[in-house]
């Protein structure tokens, strides 16, 4: 398999993790987003969003969307499931996931910030932005776990939850934001990274960091 990725990109990041988890290995293509290497014509021919995460199974199959690559893999290869058996539980889980990934992160994600910039807003007020919609998302996601069994997000063993979680907490920090203020996503965090799958995820593990 491969995965076209960069390393600071959080969705990238959450797929880097479900394949540590899983044990599986993948030669790694990075597309450097502030060079706009994402809109070569040779990655839209593949990804015609220009956005990563891309991955190429062994048998040519293109897959966009990390968190649509996250459920094949856990699909594919169900160990250690990634996903609750429970189907109450597996809503849960994927609306938090969902709260980052389609709520959250787009938001600030590098785009978005660029075409502020392009709009006239000075860097601070670009910055302001992001942590806003950091503090915005997260705030709920303290709450959507509060009252989940730990130390993970949802239980003893990491969820898609966690995988969406761990990357968006790095992009708050990143911004500026007091992350303090969620001590349940903290202490998911924690339990997260003491293992060495999302360890080995982390942005600064990998090869393309610069």
């Amino acid at each position: 398999m491969k995965l076209h990725g960069y390393f600071r990109s959080s969705a990238a990041y959450r797929v880097r993790i479900a394949l540590n988890l899983k044990g599986l290995t993948v030669e790694h293509l990075p597309h450097h987003l502030r060079k706009g290497e994402q809109c070569a014509p040779a990655y839209l021919a593949i990804n015609p969003q220009g956005l990563v995460p891309t991955l190429e199974s062994d048998a040519g199959a293109i897959l966009t969307q990390s968190l649509a690559i996250i459920e094949w893999l856990d699909e594919s290869h169900p160990e250690p499931p990634l996903l609750p058996t429970d189907s109450l539980q597996r809503a849960k889980v994927r609306a938090f996931a969902q709260a980052i990934a389609c709520d959250t992160h787009p938001v600030q994600n590098l785009k978005v910030l660029a075409r502020l910039r392009q709009l006239g807003l000075p860097e601070e007020k670009v910055t302001e932005w992001a942590a806003w919609a950091n503090r915005e998302g997260l705030s709920a996601c303290e709450i959507l776990a509060a009252g989940e069994a730990g130390p993970f997000c949802f239980g003893a063993m990491p969820t898609l939850a966690d995988l969406c979680l761990v990357p968006q907490l790095a992009n708050a920090r990143r911004f500026g934001v007091d992350v303090s203020a969620f001590p349940r996503l903290l202490k998911a965090e924690a339990a997260a990274k003491a293992m060495k799958a999302f360890a080995d995820a982390a942005p600064d593990r990998q090869g393309d960091a610069e």
